[in-house]
């Protein structure tokens, strides 16, 4: 594993505030922010997936000009239509992490990313091609479109699509991350399917 940096005091202070925000944004997943913000004070680099009894992720909500239909990727290894995200591998900035991979798997240009936390979720990840399994701590955030929203598929990906976000809100088979960000992007006041 790679040497241990500390991690500076002012991108650990803004991180544990996001957290901090997140836990009162969201009160009944105040105990999960809590894990979030003590996996800071790991001696262990939480950054860098070489970590392998947990690291963070980063991901995005990537919704159209609309706001009614969100960006998804068939995830190539994982077999399920999920957000775009991966590994931080070694940005402590978690924003500017989902704000690259977006870019990356989508091929999209001008997207900007906004700095509240949307949703936090901790998930396992099953071994895969000698890497043994392990937990993603994923921060996630919503990525906005800029010009155009003609995506192209990447390595990562099976496919991409715009899928409505009322459809994925209901749609019982869809990972119920991906339904609880649905749900909490519609709370925010986002506009809903005409």
């Amino acid at each position: 594993m790679p040497p241990t940096p500390a991690l500076p005091a002012t991108e650990r202070r803004a991180l544990a505030a996001a957290f901090a925000d997140y836990a009162l944004r969201f009160p009944e997943e105040a105990a999960l922010a809590a894990e979030f913000a003590a996996l800071l004070d790991d001696a262990a680099n939480p950054f860098v997936r070489e970590r392998l009894a947990g690291h963070f992720t980063a991901s995005s909500w990537l919704p159209d000009r609309s706001g009614r239909r969100a960006l998804l990727t068939h995830h190539r290894k994982l077999g399920l239509w999920l957000q775009l995200g991966g590994h931080a591998d070694g940005d402590v900035d978690l924003a500017r992490v989902a704000l690259r991979e977006a870019e990356e798997e989508s091929g999209l240009a001008g997207l900007r990313v906004e700095p509240a936390i949307l949703d936090l979720d901790r998930h396992w990840i099953p071994e895969h091609k000698g890497v043994p399994g392990h937990w993603h701590y994923d921060v996630r955030y919503v990525v906005r479109t800029g010009g155009s929203e003609d995506f192209v598929v990447g390595e990562e990906s099976l496919d991409l699509a715009w899928r409505d976000i009322d459809a994925i809100e209901r749609d019982a088979d869809a990972d119920a991350s991906l339904r609880r960000m649905a749900r909490k992007w519609r709370a925010s006041g986002a506009p809903a399917a005409g």
